[in-house]
């Protein structure tokens, strides 16, 4: 074999490498075998390349002997012809193949002369001649080259060059010395802000800077997906003879519109990860002009509650998205228990009496009840139906063996459980494996989008459907997305509810969507943070940092700003110049004044953050001080202590100051932020729920996640000050606290007492980057 493959030109590194891949090497010594009984022992080495890249790149082997015909016959001569015709193949999977059709569309039997090559560069050259005259060698030539070529499809590359070649020579002459100067760099024109909207990719926790948004990402061919109905281009889509007649009613249909379906499991709330793949199912959607479905997967009725459902449908619709249609696939449950007959009558499935446990692993024993018979098998599945079996005590299986190994994966099984919305209509329910992909194809959904893990499903999915001859939709894979510091598996949530390390699902510490609502994250960046990651094969994990930067990008322009103060100093300012309180406009955005402005009251009693005082300031502090005086943002004046008030312990409780007009005050080294006639309210400050990376690591965390627990997660400022301006806002409204960080109204808010929580810095902490 090694003789036979360096014998067709490929090099013996080569050979080698190819020997080591069995299926390549099978293919490749057939159709080494068939060209030499046509042309003899001793082939060319274009004729090896040829063959050697049929081998390699053919998708379904039944085709290989018509290709090497066509190579043999020097039907096929270029490389170009070759692809050419394995797109034809790929697509027109079905026999018989229409010969002249194909000869048509690969280029057989065309002769392009060296007259034609001539007249069609002539024809570019004479299109550009101006230019080429004005830059000279500096032109790009390879635009020369396309053109010529899109003139003269099947022409020789090669001759095209040497034609291209020549004729600019005669129209410009020899090369001189400006022409073999390197061309300056032309600097690219810089894009104001408002133009570029910056999207990071991240790779390993790294941010490289791109311009492409979501919908670029996932738009027209940038994933390389199929088109809607062109499923059968897929690599590794398994083609019946059914397939392109189902494909054609799935086109009528849907009027080849793209589908995509979002499925979670109602039995706990979403969280960040999903939040990508919300994303991608309904940004793919949304990017091709298609529709989405959000499909609840109720298929273990046991675990799920109504408020899942009520508040997955809330988080889908918060991020911004709007589902085509709500479903369930408990709409489907007859269809499935029909199919799952269906699948008896054809002896693709078996009702298996083994337990749980046996066929729980990698390597559990294969089932005696495998080859029962079809009259028996129906007969039990109606007993199972009828609930003559209790829970474990029967399954049905289907007959197939899946990529990691795994054989004949359970379709239903026993569960005398209510359903929320069949009742006690069935006490068998589908599984995952058996009901996905059917509810899929019931749903003529064209892209199955999961993640990375599901690939091992895969086989499964194509098989179930190609088993029962219905539509078979694609199954496409991504990789996960999560967060360090983080858990978010629904048992270990549990679990920290239960032992009071949070609250509830919605605690702002965790990083489930409804918490991530309650501490105040705008959806626009939990978007922009999917986007930034990308939308990769490969799982991301991702920092924290990266997830608030993407926040403060937002909220800082949506969040109006306003004032609080977290520790109270009591600042009375002895010559007040009023006899009753000031107003004073504040900016609601101050880098964009034409957004408005708010009132805040301005009295002779205003309140400062105890640390923006020192009684002893050393060189390099720039608040207030005595003898160091600072102004009070937004009014207009600068205050100079006079009296410091403090109470027995020597502790500072007031201070006394004048104020100065700012226009006539020497300029203070710095402004702070105040208070008067405040609001009181609880401000609740939130750190990393978890101290270590992977809290779930037990090389990290020996004694477990919840012994990982930061004592400091949450600080409560029970009586902070905020200015009036807030007095009217509801849950979840957004503003900037200036110097303090953005923050959300808080659910627990009640009439006269306000709760905030601190949704992040102002700036990112450089010890948490």
């Amino acid at each position: 074999a090694l003789g036979l493959f360096t014998g067709i030109g490929l090099s013996e590194a080569k050979a080698r490498e190819t020997l080591r891949n069995g299926a390549l090497s099978a293919l490749l010594r057939r159709a080494v075998l068939q060209a030499r009984s046509a042309l003899g022992p001793a082939l060319d080495k274009a004729t090896g390349t040829l063959l050697y890249n049929a081998a390699a790149r053919l998708k379904d082997p039944k085709h290989l002997g018509f290709l090497v015909g066509y190579i043999a016959r020097r039907k096929i001569l270029t490389d170009l012809q070759l692809s050419a015709a394995l797109e034809y193949l790929r697509s027109h999977p079905l026999e018989p193949l229409d010969v002249a059709d194909f000869e048509r569309a690969c280029g057989v039997g065309v002769c392009i002369t060296p007259e034609q090559i001539e007249e069609a560069v002539e024809a570019v050259i004479r299109k550009h001649r101006a230019e080429l005259l004005a830059v000279r060698y500096h032109f790009n030539m390879g635009l020369l080259m396309g053109e010529a070529r899109n003139q003269l499809r099947w022409a020789d590359g090669k001759s095209i060059k040497n034609e291209v070649d020549l004729q600019v020579l005669h129209l410009l002459g020899p090369k001189t010395e400006a022409d073999l100067e390197k061309k300056p760099k032309v600097a690219k024109a810089r894009l104001a802000p408002a133009e570029k909207q910056k999207v990071a990719v991240v790779e390993n926790g790294d941010m490289a800077t791109e311009t492409k948004s979501l919908l670029e990402q996932l738009r027209g061919e940038a994933l390389k997906f199929h088109k809607p109905g062109e499923n059968y281009k897929t690599e590794g889509y398994v083609v019946t003879p059914n397939t392109m007649a189902l494909l054609k009613q799935h086109l009528a249909i849907t009027g080849g519109q793209v589908r995509t379906r979002f499925p979670p499991e109602p039995n706990g709330i979403l969280h960040i990860g999903h939040a990508k793949a919300i994303n991608f199912n309904f940004g793919y959607a949304k990017a091709n002009g298609g529709v989405c479905f959000l499909r609840y997967d109720d298929t273990n009725p046991e675990k799920e509650e109504e408020k899942y459902f009520t508040a997955i449908r809330e988080m889908v619709e918060w991020l911004g998205y709007q589902p085509y249609a709500v479903t369930h696939a408990s709409d489907y449950f007859d269809q499935l228990y029909t199919w799952a007959l269906e699948l008896i009558h054809r002896g693709k499935a078996y009702v298996c009496h083994q337990k749980v446990e046996e066929i729980k692993g990698h390597n559990p024993p294969p089932s005696p009840w495998r080859n029962r018979p079809v009259e028996e098998s129906l007969l039990l599945f109606e007993d199972m139906r009828k609930g003559k079996f209790g829970e474990g005590e029967a399954t049905l299986r289907m007959k197939l063996v899946m990529e990691d190994g795994k054989m004949d994966p359970v379709a239903y099984r026993v569960k005398f459980t209510p359903h929320h919305r069949t009742g006690d209509k069935w006490c068998i329910y589908p599984t995952y494996d058996y009901t996905h992909c059917l509810c899929d194809s019931i749903e003529h959904i064209t892209h199955s989008l999961c993640t990375k893990e599901f690939q091992a499903r895969r086989s499964s999915y194509f098989w179930l459907c190609n088993a029962l001859d219905v539509y078979c939709p694609v199954q496409w894979e991504y990789g996960r997305l999560n967060l360090l510091y983080t858990v978010v598996s629904k048992r270990k949530i549990i679990r920290l509810v239960e032992t009071g390390a949070v609250r509830d699902w919605d605690d702002p510490r965790l990083f489930t969507l409804t918490a991530l609502r309650r501490r105040g994250f705008p959806p626009e960046a939990i978007n922009n943070f999917c986007a930034r990651v990308g939308v990769t094969v490969a799982q991301a994990t991702m920092e924290p940092h990266l997830l608030e930067a993407c926040a403060r990008e937002v909220l800082n322009e949506q969040a109006p700003r306003a004032m609080a103060v977290l520790e109270p100093l009591k600042v009375t300012i002895t010559n007040f110049p009023a006899p009753k309180a000031l107003e004073v406009l504040v900016p609601n955005f101050p880098a964009d004044e034409s957004r408005g402005f708010h009132k805040v009251p301005f009295h002779q009693t205003v309140y400062i953050e105890e640390t923006d005082f020192r009684e002893d300031a050393d060189k390099g502090y720039k608040r207030l001080a005595p003898g160091q005086p600072v102004g009070l943002r937004h009014t207009g004046y600068v205050i100079t202590v006079q009296n410091v008030i403090k109470d027995v312990s020597g502790r500072v409780i007031e201070l006394e100051v004048t104020c100065t007009k700012s226009d006539v005050a020497e300029k203070p080294k710095a402004f702070i932020h105040w208070v008067s006639v405040p609001l009181g309210c609880e401000v609740r400050l939130y750190e990393r729920l978890f101290l270590h990376k992977n809290p779930e690591d037990p090389s990290e965390v020996p004694g477990g996640f919840l012994s990982d627990l930061n004592p400091d997660s949450l600080h409560v400022v029970h009586n902070a000050l905020v200015d009036s301006s807030v007095h009217s806002a509801q849950p979840f409204d957004k503003f900037q606290f200036e110097r303090l960080g953005y923050f959300s109204v808080d659910p627990d808010s009640e009439k006269g007492k306000m709760v905030f929580n601190r949704t992040v810095t102002l700036k990112e902490d450089p010890g948490k980057a």
